[in-house]
């Protein structure tokens, strides 16, 4: 009884350890799948407590952030569709601007920001999600790893949505 409750214990202090030295990603899902504060809020808690349950059955051979963005981007997808008949999810990423750029970028550089996360919250939850992770440079075959498809497709994706994003940054 003591074992398991150790054991317990330790699974608990390692899940804790690595979801904080993490929790960027969680954030970042949160803040890219919903635009009201408490919705936010809501959704990374699911995240986390959907990270919990899940975590008995991480293979620690894998990388974690992968693994983490995976079940953080399912999760935030399923919300996206269980709320989307309550509510339309246009996400104003200008409320989180202030939050990635700098405070003393040039006017130039915040408009094509201003474009870039437009683009983005327009995008279906598959290709935000795609957008997510390759602008935090990760690389086809992680991005591949945690949408589940090949790296190849990853690729094509990437390209069409560089195509459409240098549309609108030209017009």
């Amino acid at each position: 009884m003591q074992i398991a409750a150790a054991t317990q214990a330790s699974t608990r202090a390692q899940f804790s350890e690595l979801l904080e030295r993490h929790r960027g990603i969680v954030l970042k899902v949160a803040y890219s799948y919903c635009s009201h504060p408490e919705d936010r809020a809501d959704l990374a808690q699911e995240i986390a407590a959907q990270l919990w349950r899940a975590f008995p059955g991480y293979d620690a051979e894998r990388s974690f952030p992968t693994w983490m963005y995976r079940i953080a981007l399912n999760v935030a997808i399923s919300h996206l569709r269980n709320t989307s008949h309550r509510r339309q999810h246009a996400i104003p990423f200008e409320d989180v601007l202030h939050d990635i750029a700098d405070e003393g970028s040039d006017p130039e550089t915040s408009e094509q920001l201003r474009l870039l996360h437009r683009f983005i919250a327009q995008q279906d939850p598959f290709n935000r999600a795609l957008l997510l992770l390759y602008l935090e440079d990760r690389s086809y075959r992680e991005i591949a790893d945690v949408l589940g498809i090949s790296e190849g497709n990853i690729a094509t994706k990437i390209s069409r949505l560089k195509q459409r994003m240098r549309a609108v940054f030209s017009s």
